[in-house]
């Protein structure tokens, strides 16, 4: 939420729903979890899995800055 906040991320596409856990995201964080996967900034833990109220590590947040990063300069 406060990447997508920052970044005034506009609302996506319906695109959390092919994940089983989509209904354990909060309804303040579903707009910017449904941007960041639109986005490719987040994968989920799995296919099937977001894992919304799972703390993130370390090496995941890397992976979404980096990703928004790549986003930004359009590569």
């Amino acid at each position: 939420v406060m990447l997508y906040r920052f970044a005034e991320g506009t609302e996506s596409e319906e695109c959390i729903t092919d994940y089983e856990d989509a209904n354990e995201i909060s309804d303040y964080a579903k707009t910017a979890f449904n941007w960041a996967v639109e986005n490719k900034l987040i994968n989920g833990v799995s296919n099937k899995r977001l894992a919304p109220t799972d703390n993130a590590t370390r090496a995941q947040i890397a992976a979404i800055i980096m990703r928004y990063e790549q986003l930004i300069k359009g590569e």
